[in-house]
């Protein structure tokens, strides 16, 4: 069964996580749509280039099965500028359709947006101050209804094996861990 995926982002993304994300989401069957906020050539956090797939005002009227935000910074902060984002995320968890985010995300994107409180969340230890009502959970990835969240580089692929889980299944993602020849118990 073919899942539908969303992966924003911005000038200064977090290369490693929004590379890890997509990749192991695509190694499981997932169609994973890279938009840009901002720019279709992405220069990330730590310099690397890559390119977006569309632009992200391209691709409001497309349903999605998950819509999963990298961290980083300033693309964290980039990405929370877009107020096309804003409504992707909003009608995402309108419809019970999972979102998430990692690292620097979950604090500055999805608490301002009020798709974190009063559920559990975790993100990078450093942006952990700006959410709230002490749910905060020192957890490499957490669920929360249809929010999934994950602290940030070193979680990565941790972070996108659980959103395989939750798209397709167990079996899925053991697949997907022998393909990465990751141990698997």
């Amino acid at each position: 069964m073919e899942k539908k995926v969303l992966v924003p982002v911005a000038q200064g993304s977090e290369e490693m996580e929004a590379i890890t994300i997509i990749d192991v989401l695509r190694r499981a069957g997932a169609t994973v749509i890279v938009a840009s906020v901002d720019d279709i050539t992405i220069k990330a956090s730590k310099g690397i280039e890559f390119k977006a797939d569309i632009l992200i005002k391209d691709c409001m009227d497309e349903p999605f099965d998950l819509i999963v935000l990298p961290g980083g910074i300033p693309g964290a902060q980039n990405l929370k500028a877009s107020k096309d984002l804003e409504i992707l995320l909003k009608k995402q968890a309108t419809e019970k359709k999972y979102y998430a985010a990692i690292c620097a995300s979950p604090a500055v994107v999805l608490h301002p947006y009020g798709l974190v409180t009063p559920g559990r969340v975790t993100c990078h230890p450093g942006f952990a101050g700006m959410i709230d009502q002490g749910n905060v959970v020192e957890s490499n990835v957490v669920v929360d209804g249809n929010c999934i969240t994950s602290r940030g580089a070193g979680t990565a692929c941790e972070f996108a094996l659980r959103l395989v889980e939750l798209l397709y299944s167990a079996e899925k993602k053991k697949e997907v861990m022998q393909g990465l020849a990751l141990v698997v118990d």
